[in-house]
């Protein structure tokens, strides 16, 4: 039987994303009830990290163990693959061990090819090109807030990067509209945007992108591999910072997201952070419920 893998949200149908949603809503009231559910007893999730990670990291090992499993960290000094083993000599050796395998890297063709020679899940935990596990914790924290989020606008300020090219995905399967603000020449992936059609507007005025939004969302203007852009990225995105006056301009049941970690007084003002439409410490902890209903979904008999 072949495995079933998430790389990107477009591995599960809609109908498939939204049961995942509800089941991490159920799956983080029993952790609050104190309810000891172990499905995953005896289950190993392999994590391979080739870039750094607080929420990723903390959110699967933690999610593993609560489900009854386990979670074994490596970096790349830990295995062959920072040596130059060939990627798919590593997925059969840790897919012949592991009941799962994450991987959070930089090239997204490189999780493809594991997953091509892996016989057992491989989960997206961000490459440059996608992050779709944040999106599923996005896309919990708005139902548990507001409801469906079909129908809706979404806004997008800032940079067309991998979080941008999964909420364009998003769009699609979640059934919204988005609008992308970004300078010229910081949109998102053509590719993605030519999947999602007239799911989604590239718009250059981060106001007219707000305007009426049900949720705003932001991310760093540099990513991880792009610290000797960070200077020149600063001044081309200084007018795409996200404050409360500009999310004063979006609907007045607006949410504000931001995937973290956030460059305060950078892509978000200091006093949004702590603005009451500001959901992003309940985004963060929904990583782990929306996860963990992830790995159940690819785990459990």
């Amino acid at each position: 039987m072949t495995a079933r893998h998430f790389l990107s949200l477009m591995d599960c149908s809609p109908s498939e994303l939204i049961s995942l949603i509800k089941r991490g809503i159920e799956l983080k009231s029993l952790h609050r009830q104190g309810v000891v559910y172990e499905p995953l007893k005896n289950r190993v999730l392999a994590m391979i990290f080739e870039k750094a990670s607080t929420r990723t990291r903390v959110s699967f090992e933690a999610g593993m163990i609560q489900l009854g499993g386990q979670a074994i960290f490596l970096s790349p000094r830990d295995t062959q693959l920072g040596r130059g083993e060939p990627i798919e000599d590593s997925a059969r050796v840790l897919s012949s061990m592991c009941d799962a395998v994450m991987i959070r890297t930089f090239e997204h063709a490189d999780l493809e090819t594991f997953a091509r020679y892996s016989k057992v899940p491989v989960i997206n935990g961000l490459s440059d090109d996608l992050h779709p596990c944040q999106l599923l914790a996005d896309m919990q924290t708005f139902h548990e807030l507001r409801g469906s989020i079909q129908g809706k606008t979404v806004a997008w300020v800032g940079d067309g990067n991998n979080m941008c090219n999964t909420f364009v995905q998003a769009a699609v399967q979640f059934d919204f509209q988005l609008r992308i603000a970004c300078p010229e020449g910081y949109e998102t992936d053509a590719a993605f945007l030519e999947q999602a059609g007239d799911r989604v507007t590239l718009l250059r005025d981060p106001r007219e992108a707000v305007a009426g939004a049900h949720l705003v969302n932001t991310d760093v203007w540099a990513s991880m591999g792009q610290e000797d852009e960070a200077e020149a990225r600063l001044k081309r995105f200084a007018p795409y910072q996200v404050t409360p006056a500009l999310l004063d301009l979006a609907d007045e049941s607006v949410l504000f997201m931001h995937c973290l970690p956030a460059h305060r007084g950078e892509e978000v003002s200091a006093e949004l952070m702590d603005d009451p439409r500001t959901v992003v410490w309940d985004q963060a902890e929904n990583r782990l419920h929306a996860q963990k209903a992830l790995v159940e979904f690819l785990l459990a008999e």
